[in-house]
């Protein structure tokens, strides 16, 4: 694809920060690299983020490593089956000196709020999120609560736990703008973890080493930056033609959603800036298509029990699409 423009949007500021949140995050995470540009980018793109992965894979730490390096209020919730909207959102409780009921808010409103587990609590507490994750508020008796920008929720989630656990609803799946998968370390990563973790007398005092790299402003500064990112009116149309082949496709009993136009539009731009780049390419595209897609399409029986995954028809979509050039 042809870019005939010189780079017309300032990434330096943008591009530094990115950096910075790399090396302070790289000084407890090994390897990951693949999941942090994906937590960079939703965190530029301004989505939610669902990461999945069996227990002892540093999920939890990666979230909270994240929030460190940024100077906002970041509040850890986890979820139990005996969990309740209140305990989320906040509610009304009475006041002995006024003689009226005062809302109390709950641990919802934060900057960056980690949910561990989220598939533990049942269907009336995942509902409570609905509001908060699409609109950024909070309804309680009849008033509305806005939460501060910039709200991120980080969910981790253990795929192969089923004792004591809920399937998230779809339409919470749908307002999350990726689905992270991290996987096992590789053997020398495995290495390096093991000498950092002998290295290191406690984590804590890691964590405590964090340095914030960026204030609420100069985030918001930098999605303004993201939002001017080029998109040339093809690859509109290939996102859309991407997005539309899970409607009609044999092996999917569910497609995807506006939303996921939407949320792979978003995303791309943010991934283009994290490349250094102020105009989209294709290539931005197909990158982000399973993290986009994956939890938002679901597998007719038939073909989940042949063995296929939502990644590899996400795959096989993306090769009939014609890439725009």
């Amino acid at each position: 694809m042809e870019h005939p423009f010189d780079q017309r949007i300032d990434l330096q500021a943008l591009t530094t920060a990115v950096a910075a949140i790399r090396s302070e995050v790289g000084t407890v995470i090994v390897g990951q690299h693949q999941a942090i540009d994906l937590l960079l980018t939703a965190l530029l793109a301004d989505g939610h983020v669902l990461i999945e992965g069996v227990p002892g894979v540093a999920k939890t730490l990666t979230a909270k490593l994240l929030a460190k390096t940024l100077s906002v209020q970041f509040s850890r919730i986890q979820f139990t089956p005996d969990m309740m909207p209140a305990d989320v959102l906040g509610t009304s409780v009475f006041s002995q000196k006024t003689g009226e009921f005062a809302y109390r808010p709950g641990p919802i409103f934060a900057n960056i709020v980690l949910i561990d587990e989220i598939n533990r609590a049942p269907a009336k507490t995942q509902a409570a999120l609905f509001e908060v994750m699409e609109e950024r508020q909070v309804t309680n008796d009849g008033t509305t609560y806005p939460l501060p920008p910039p709200f991120m929720v980080l969910a981790t989630q253990n795929p192969i736990e089923q004792e004591g656990t809920y399937r998230l609803p779809e339409a919470q799946l749908d307002r999350f703008l990726f689905k992270v998968v991290v996987d096992y370390p590789d053997a020398d990563e495995e290495v390096a973890i093991l000498r950092g973790h002998h290295q290191r007398r406690h984590l804590t005092d890691a964590l405590g080493a964090i340095n914030a790299v960026l204030t609420a402003e100069q985030l918001a500064g930098l999605r303004d930056k993201v939002s001017e990112v080029h998109v040339e009116e093809n690859l509109f149309t290939y996102i859309a033609q991407i997005i539309r082949g899970t409607r009609d496709n044999k092996s999917l009993y569910l497609g995807a959603s506006p939303r996921a136009a939407v949320a792979l539009l978003n995303a791309s731009k943010a991934l283009a800036t994290l490349r250094g780049r102020d105009f989209v390419t294709p290539e931005d595209i197909q990158e982000l298509a399973a993290p986009v897609l994956r939890h938002r399409i679901q597998l007719t029986p038939e073909r989940e029990m042949e063995g296929a995954t939502p990644d590899g028809v996400v795959a096989q979509l993306i090769q009939k699409v014609e890439v725009p050039r």
